[in-house]
This record gives C-alpha cells, sequence and structure tokens, in this order.
C-alpha cells in the first residue's frame, strides 16, 4: 500500500515539475519576444516585482541574435535557459532543450573533458574544444568558454558555444594544401637538382668547346698551313686546294663550336639584371662593326633608344647579331639601309608569336617595341620559325657565311628578358626584325 502511494506520489510530482517546466518556458519565450516588461514572484517573503529593464531587453536581444550558442547550467548541468542559436546548432526546438541535461548533447568520448570543464569553470573561466551531438547524432566541433555566474538562485554556469565546423573544414583544407604543396616542393627540389646537374653538364659542355674541340682545329689548320708551305710544290694545285678546303672546313667548324658555345651560355651563365642604355650599346655595337660598314657603304639610322633592364653583355650580342644580318644579307650592287626605330605598345598589341607564353602574360603591362628594318634580299615568311632554329640556314654558306646560330642566340635573349622576337619579310623587299622588352 505504501508503494502504491509513493508512486502516485511521484507521478503527481512528476506533473508538477512538467506544468512548472511549461510555464517556465513560456514565460521565457515570452521575455524574449518582449510581451511582457516585469515579472511578479511569489517567494517566502511574499509577492515581489521584477521589471524588465530597457538594457535588459538589449541584452536579452544579444544575447538571441549572436552568432554564438549561450547556455545557463543550473545544478548538475541542467540547462536553464538557452538561446535560438544553440537550439539551432542540436538542431531540436527551443522548448525541448531547455530542462535537458548538457551532458545528453555531449559525444560519449568527450564527456570526461567536458565533466572536468565544468568542474573547473566553477573556478575560474575555463575554455576547452570538444565535439557535441545533435538531434541526429551528428558531430558538431564546438569551443566551450566556462564562466560562473552568482544569481540569486544560486551559482549556475554561464556557458559560450562557438561552432568550430567552418574552421576544422578550413584548417583540413590548409592541411591538405600544405601536404600538397609539401610534395610540389619535394618534386620541384628534383626537378631544380636535375636542372643543376643539367646546367654542370652544360659549363663542362662548355669547357669542352672552348678548350678540348677547338685545340685539335687550331692544330689541323696549323699543320694545314704548314704542308702548303712546305710542301706546296710538291703537292701541286690540286693537292693545296685540298688543303685549302681542309683549313676552310676547320674554319667553319670552328665558328660553329664559339656560337654553341656562346648560345649555351645563355642559359648557364645569367648576370643580374641592370639599367642599360641601348643607345650607348648601340654605339658600342656600330664601333665593332665599323668595318663592315664601311665596306658596305651601309647606312643606319636611329631613333633615341629607351634605357631597359636587363643584362648589358647579352642585349649587346642581340643587337650585334641582328645588324650583322642586316648587312651580311644584302642585295647585290645595293648599298644596306638600315632602319632602327623605338615606341612603346601593351602586351595587348603584341603579336602572339612574340611571347614563349602570351596567354600568361598581363594585358595592360607595357613593353619597347624595337624594329630593325633593312633593304636587304629578305626572306619567305613560311620559313619564319626555322630561322630562329640553332643550325637552320636559307642560303649557301658560299654567298653567306656563318654558322646558323645567330638568330638563336636573339631569340634566346630576348625570351631571357621576358620579350618576344618576330620578324617580317618578302623575298627581294628587305625584312623587319622586332624586338620587344619589358618596361
Amino acid at each position: 500500500m505504501t508503494q502504491i502511494q509513493t508512486y502516485n506520489d511521484l507521478l503527481a510530482e512528476n506533473e508538477r515539475l512538467r506544468l512548472l517546466l511549461e510555464e517556465a518556458t513560456e514565460t521565457i519565450h515570452a521575455i524574449r519576444t518582449g510581451q511582457i516588461d516585469a515579472l511578479v514572484v511569489e517567494g517566502k517573503e511574499g509577492h515581489e516585482l521584477y521589471t524588465l529593464k530597457t538594457a535588459d531587453t538589449t541584452y536579452r536581444v544579444i544575447i538571441e541574435t549572436m552568432n554564438e550558442g549561450a547556455v545557463t547550467l543550473g545544478v548538475g548541468g541542467l540547462i536553464v535557459y538557452c538561446n535560438s542559436m544553440f537550439a539551432t546548432m542540436v538542431g531540436m526546438p527551443l522548448s525541448q532543450v531547455t530542462g535537458v541535461p548538457f551532458y545528453n548533447f555531449v559525444s560519449a568520448d568527450c564527456l570526461t573533458i567536458c565533466q572536468h570543464l565544468f568542474a573547473d569553470g566553477r573556478i575560474e573561466n575555463r575554455k576547452a574544444e570538444l565535439s557535441l551531438l545533435d538531434n541526429s547524432g551528428k558531430r558538431v566541433p564546438c569551443l566551450l568558454s566556462v564562466t560562473t555566474l552568482e544569481l540569486d538562485e544560486g551559482t549556475s554556469l554561464s556557458v559560450i558555444i562557438t561552432d568550430l565546423t567552418v574552421q576544422k573544414e578550413t584548417q583540413q583544407l590548409l592541411s591538405q594544401n600544405n601536404d600538397r604543396l609539401e610534395k610540389s616542393n619535394t618534386a620541384l627540389e628534383i626537378s631544380n637538382n636535375a636542372l643543376n646537374m643539367s646546367n654542370d653538364n652544360l659549363q663542362q659542355f662548355a669547357y669542352v668547346a672552348s678548350h678540348d674541340l677547338q685545340e685539335p682545329l687550331r692544330k689541323i689548320q696549323s699543320f694545314g698551313d704548314l704542308l702548303k708551305t712546305e710542301y706546296g710544290p710538291k703537292l701541286g694545285t690540286e693537292g693545296i686546294d685540298m688543303i685549302n678546303r681542309m683549313g676552310s672546313a676547320a674554319t667553319r667548324m670552328s665558328l660553329l663550336i664559339r656560337d654553341l658555345l656562346n648560345y649555351s651560355r645563355l642559359t648557364t651563365q645569367q648576370a643580374p639584371f641592370e639599367s642599360v642604355r641601348l643607345d650607348k650599346l648601340l654605339v658600342d655595337v656600330m664601333d665593332d662593326l665599323s668595318i663592315a660598314v664601311s665596306e658596305s657603304a651601309a647606312v643606319i639610322e636611329s631613333d633615341n633608344l629607351p634605357v631597359v633592364q636587363g643584362d648589358a653583355a647579352q642585349l649587346q650580342q642581340l643587337f650585334l647579331n641582328l645588324l650583322s644580318n642586316a648587312l651580311k644579307f644584302r642585295r647585290p650592287e645595293v648599298s644596306p639601309r638600315i632602319r632602327i626605330s623605338a615606341r612603346q605598345v601593351t602586351a595587348s598589341a603584341l603579336p602572339a608569336a612574340a611571347l614563349a607564353s602570351p596567354s600568361e602574360m598581363n594585358q595592360d603591362r607595357f613593353f619597347h617595341e624595337i624594329s630593325l628594318a633593312d633593304n636587304g634580299i629578305g626572306f619567305d615568311e613560311k620559313y619564319t620559325d626555322r630561322i630562329f632554329q640553332v643550325f637552320q640556314r636559307l642560303h649557301g654558306k658560299t654567298n653567306y657565311p656563318g654558322s646558323g646560330v645567330g638568330l638563336a642566340i636573339c631569340r634566346k635573349v630576348v625570351f631571357n628578358h621576358r620579350g618576344g622576337l618576330v620578324a617580317q619579310s618578302k623575298p627581294g623587299e628587305g625584312a623587319t626584325f622586332t624586338v620587344y622588352l619589358p618596361v
């Protein structure tokens, strides 16, 4: 009989608590929505009036509109208050969250962390990261900031919950990007090592080309001259002709090696860029070509040329090769006339063939456009790509000597300077070579 009475008492007590909880929930909702301005509460000393001042209203608005969850915990971690954001985070209606133990929303592996956090939070402010569970069981990484509140009802805990989902996803992406970057750096390091090895090989080749290969050629030329001097009468006309051809072949071979060496140095020996006055550089080039200019009665005119950032030695080689070609490939009985002009243009005005990677070029960038136009023999433009390749020639070496490396060197120089080079021509009407160098 006593057990039945006790059970009924428990049922009655449970019903009374449920009604009080519903009343409290309705009251909290009324406070949130500003439907009431004061509360009358019956206490031990009679009825007490609690007014909700403007400051309280502002505070409630801030709590309700903040991006973090806000929870007040009573004895045993029971939720006595929470804002709408926390209800959204756990995916439950606000009315079903109040009165529920906070631990119900903590993942099992984080319960110990949460218990220690709340225990320590009653002594001093504490923070900790742990995972909460929403209504569907999905884990929500959060940062909990715990502060003690001294209320009339006793000591409570204020908990601010910050959703770290976006931050964790960003950290994961950052970690993945760092891993990819590390792999890329490793691959880049391997490529750099391979490039350094290639450069070392090129430098070794340059040494061989400038010393070991040239020395046998000099001996061939020397012994050929000695044969012609000492044994010329015995060899006869045919023998001397053969020696002369051997000497000419050795000379051409020496020229090829020298030009190939110059071409390889454009990759292995890059000097720091500096301001280069092209007007002064052109004077030096003209001095080097003074004999060829005088013998051909050439007329060379030039605009004022700009100052550019670059490697003076490479740029001098560029203009020396272009002017040498203009003097060499001249029409018979016609004095060469060479016109050098300069102006500034934007990248958008450059021909697509001028740059190594036109798709990567900023179209608003400015370039110096320097054109060298001559009145020489010209060439068919279908061979434009061929003339810039190493050892490619359009004319026989008998009438127009050379190694076929000069224009390849020119294009390499302008590419080293992040610029470009194009050619326009018609047979018998001269040629125009246009250099583009960044402003």
